[in-house]
């Protein structure tokens, strides 16, 4: 076997490259998951409306896309198992829904809003989870 094959380099990549991928493959499925819970335990339901043509559920959706990736995202950097990466996983969802009840305090009556297609209210719930996952995020990451 050719010496560069050798590598301390080539063997780590070799050692780390499958936990990698478990350790992604972890996260993405927290994030699915993550995202159909979420979707299940709103008043409205997003999938629908999305695939009715609702621009303000789509934008809405994408932000518990972003919401649950950026705090996952870190805690796939700063975890060392894939049971720490659930547990983050977990804690965001969570942080998502409660982002969720503080707006639609905020703004009274987010889900029928969303469904009538308003857009404001999907920016305003979008820009809260954005803010509130980049805030987890930067806490994960010490």
């Amino acid at each position: 076997m050719p010496q560069q094959l050798q590598s301390m380099e080539i063997q780590a990549f070799a050692a780390g490259f499958p936990v990698t991928l478990f350790h992604a493959g972890v996260t993405l499925i927290i994030l699915v998951l993550g995202a159909f819970l979420y979707a299940q335990l709103t008043p409205h339901r997003e999938i629908a409306l999305i695939r009715e043509g609702n621009t303000a559920a789509a934008i809405s959706f994408g932000g518990v896309l972003i919401g649950l990736a950026l705090p996952l995202a870190d805690s796939l950097r700063a975890s060392v198992s894939p049971l720490e990466i659930a547990l983050w996983g977990v804690a965001t969802i969570a942080i998502q829904l409660l982002v969720f009840r503080v707006i639609d305090l905020i703004l009274h009556g987010l889900p029928q809003r969303i469904q009538d297609g308003e857009i404001s209210a999907a920016a305003l719930l979008v820009g809260a989870k954005i803010a509130s996952a980049l805030i987890l995020a930067a806490a994960l990451a010490g």
